[in-house]
């Protein structure tokens, strides 16, 4: 199971609450290619292949193209890839738990390589804006389908 490297020079932990149940939360997380229809932070997205580890996908979030592989998929609990941008090895790790009728999602993210060293400042704070940014657009379309349904 992968998780993210704790001694990485960037890492981030973040989480959120969402009026929706689990499931709900892990079928728009898991629609990759979907991403940039409620998460504005993200451009474009190319899944190759299905929702199983080692696909690979390729994505556009900020001012990089992002490529990843799926790494573990445990629905509707946790999902996790690796990815790869402008130096950078990232972990991203999601988990996803019912917590009284809501959902708790918890986003750890670790970014490793010479210019996460050399920024480390800087990308500290761009992963920890950018993580929680995800997560309340993640919250605002899980919630408006929760409320459809």
């Amino acid at each position: 199971m992968v998780s993210v490297n704790e001694q990485a020079p960037v890492l981030a932990k973040v989480e959120i609450e969402i009026d929706a149940d689990p499931r709900t939360v892990w079928d728009i997380l898991t629609d990759i290619e979907a991403w940039p229809s409620w998460n504005p932070d993200v451009k474009e997205v190319i899944l190759h292949g299905k929702l199983e580890p080692g696909t690979h996908f390729q994505w556009k979030a900020g001012p990089g193209k992002i490529s990843s592989v799926l790494q573990n998929i445990e629905p509707p609990h946790r999902i996790a890839w690796t990815g790869k941008t402008m130096g950078i090895n990232a972990i991203d790790v999601f988990k996803i738990e019912d917590v009284e009728g809501k959902t708790r999602v918890v986003e750890e993210e670790s970014w490793e390589g010479l210019l996460s060293r050399a920024m480390h400042g800087k990308f500290q704070k761009m992963l920890e804006e950018s993580l929680n940014s995800g997560l309340e657009h993640l919250k605002i379309e899980a919630e408006r389908v929760h409320n459809q349904e």
